[in-house]
């Protein structure tokens, strides 16, 4: 049989290349394969409508995505809860508001959580106005309410805070009939504080700064600091006080302005008097006499009433506080009394040459002086000094009774009040100190003394002065009367605290590199690798 005619029986296989079947093979299947994954999606859709959310549910897809929500919606929830909780935390225990601000403007200061923490009488602190009014008042009210509820947290339960409403209480205002409740009066009452018996109404104007020429011009008031603390404290100090002090102003012989130092030691809880030695005498239960800057010498008379009352029958316990005048005044009958008790004012003025002493950009008769052994066991912080200005010598004529209180540096000298061209202030220095303030003391055999207090200079008691915590004007002068009159409590003086500054509280460099380091450079850098981790996995996932 020939080639040509030869014929293929059905169970004879073709001789054909294989690999070309193989690969005919594989696209035969591929096709298919696409064709059946075609089809299955099409039974997902369908069964969608069925059922298929469960299906959906378990997809790798719908695990990532409610995953992602489930956190998120985890996280909004443990931050609304902590929010809540920090809320009411804060609301049962103030001094868990931690306060950043540079002024310190919603912290109390270390003088007054000292102060109410030790209170042993029960004080009440009756606000004139519902809750929801005073919060209205605006920023510095809320910084106001923040500062006493600290106050009422630190004082052990001594302190209560009660707002009233007089227009659904009228009955409140019968308790306490030595107050002004006035119609007129009534816009400026704001805080009654009360202790017992003793009360003391705060006005607006005690507890809040704000500018006057626009109060003058439109009769409203615009914030610009908080001194609620300081009049609280103060109020505190008065109501609570048992047996007052009492301090007699001796007038009528020109004196200077004193109306700065009588504030400092009404605030403290003292009882202060005016009173003309012409036509009056000194009070027997009076403990101090101050003479304060007089421009006219002391009568004969009312120089012997001094000395008489100082001398006290011979039981003593009585203080003179005198202040001379700037100006240089004839006053021989003073003069005589301060010689009694070992002293002598100079008419002339301390100068300072000592860069250490002087202050910036003030002149040579205006400088910070050195305590010296006398009246600081007290005084709560002994390295912030005492400023003077155009300060009097005083001169020590018996130093068995009479020595100083405050020094300048040993490069100090004294410019006499009238001077010549040929006068040279490097003549006046003896390279020794010059006393500024000066005590003279006599004690009987009972160990109970008098005292004679001379400030050469009016300026210590200057009322800005007095207000500057870079100086402890104020301070050692109530720690002075405080030690004699031997009362416990010491001279609080508390700053305004204003809202304008918004920076931290953080001023050296140390510390401000290191929050810069942690929330500039570490703190965005652990972020950006944290994410770039987690991309990163799940790309390669």
């Amino acid at each position: 049989m020939s080639e040509e005619n030869k014929v293929i029986l059905p169970d004879e296989t073709p001789d054909v290349n294989t690999e070309d079947d193989a690969a005919a093979k594989s696209a035969g299947d591929g096709k298919k394969e696409n064709t059946d994954k075609k089809d299955n999606h099409k039974k997902e859709r369908k069964k969608s409508g069925k059922g298929g959310f469960k299906a959906f549910l378990k997809s790798r897809k719908a695990r990532h995505g409610s995953m992602a929500a489930a956190i998120v919606a985890v996280v909004v929830a443990i931050v609304i809860v902590v929010n809540v909780i920090c809320s009411l935390l804060t609301e049962r225990f103030p001094d868990l508001n931690f306060d950043f601000t540079a002024n310190k403007s919603f912290a109390l200061q270390d003088d007054t959580v000292d102060y109410v923490s030790h209170l042993d009488k029960e004080v009440n602190l009756y606000i004139l106005m519902t809750e929801s009014d005073f919060e209205a008042q605006g920023t510095y009210f809320i910084q106001a309410k923040n500062l006493l509820n600290k106050m009422k947290s630190n004082s052990n339960g001594k302190i209560k805070i009660e707002f009233v409403d007089l227009s659904s209480n009228p009955t409140f205002t019968a308790n306490y009939p030595d107050v002004d409740w006035s119609s007129e009066s009534s816009y400026d009452n704001l805080m009654l504080v009360a202790c017992g018996d003793q009360y003391r109404m705060l006005k607006v104007g005690d507890c809040f700064e704000y500018d006057e020429q626009v109060y003058s011009y439109y009769g409203s008031y615009q914030f610009t600091g908080t001194t609620i603390e300081q009049a609280v404290v103060t109020a505190v100090l008065n109501v609570t006080a048992e047996d007052k002090v009492v301090v007699d102003m001796i007038t009528g012989n020109n004196e200077q302005d004193y109306s700065a130092v009588k504030t400092l030691l009404e605030n403290n809880a003292y009882e202060v008097n005016e009173i003309s030695l012409v036509t009056q005498d000194i009070d027997e239960d009076a403990e101090f006499v101050m003479l304060y800057a007089p421009a006219v010498d002391l009568d004969e008379g009312a120089a012997e009433k001094i000395s008489e009352w100082l001398d006290n029958d011979g039981k003593y316990g009585k203080s003179l506080i005198y202040v001379p005048s700037v100006e240089k005044t004839d006053t021989p009958n003073i003069d005589n009394l301060l010689d009694q008790w070992g002293m002598t004012v100079d008419d002339g003025f301390v100068f300072e040459t000592s860069t250490d002493y002087l202050v910036s950009g003030s002149t040579p008769y205006a400088f910070i002086v050195d305590y010296t052994d006398y009246y600081t066991d007290n005084l709560k912080n002994a390295k912030i000094p005492v400023f003077v200005n155009q300060a009097h010598d005083i001169i020590i004529n018996d130093t068995e009774m009479a020595h100083e209180i405050l020094v300048t540096s040993d490069e100090a000298g004294v410019q006499p009040y009238e001077f010549d061209e040929d006068w040279d202030y490097r003549d006046a220095m003896t390279g020794e100190p010059v006393t500024v303030a000066a005590e003279g003391v006599k004690t009987n055999n009972d160990e109970q003394s008098s005292r004679v207090l001379v400030f050469g200079s009016a300026a210590i008691f200057d009322e800005t002065i007095m207000s500057f915590n870079s100086y402890n004007n104020s301070a050692f002068f109530m720690n002075i009367v405080n030690t004699v009159a031997d009362k416990e409590d010491t001279g609080i003086t508390i700053e305004s605290k204003s809202l304008e500054s918004n920076e931290l509280g953080v001023t050296d460099v140390t510390t401000q590199s290191a929050m810069i380091a942690v929330f500039v450079v570490i703190l965005p850098a652990v972020i950006l690798a944290t994410g770039l981790v987690l991309w990163l996995r799940r790309r390669n996932r």
